[in-house]
C-alpha cells in the first residue's frame, strides 16, 4: 500500500512501529490518533510468521509492505 502524503522523515521511520509512537506531534495531535495502529500491525505479522516494512521520502509519500508467512510453513518469509 502507497500513499502521496506527507512522507516520514528517515529519523522518525524506527519509531513508527512503536506504540504511541508520531512522527509529527504537531500533526499527530490536531488528527486524534493513538499512534497504535502500526504498532499492531507489526505484532500481528510478527506473530504469523511476518514481517511490516516501509519506504518513505518527505513530501512524496510512503510505501509499506506487510509479509505473511505461506501457511504451513514454519520459516520466516
Amino acid at each position: 500500500m502507497a500513499d502521496s502524503g506527507s512522507g516520514i522523515a528517515t529519523g522518525d521511520l524506527e519509531r513508527i512501529f512503536e506504540r504511541f509512537a508520531r512522527a509529527d506531534m504537531e500533526a499527530g495531535r490536531h488528527a486524534g490518533g493513538l499512534g497504535l495502529g502500526l504498532a499492531i500491525v507489526k505484532t500481528v505479522a510478527e506473530a504469523h510468521g511476518g514481517s511490516v516494512r516501509v519506504r518513505s521520502e518527505v513530501g512524496k509519500g510512503s510505501a509499506f509492505e506487510l509479509v505473511l508467512a505461506e501457511a504451513g510453513r514454519d520459516e520466516e518469509p
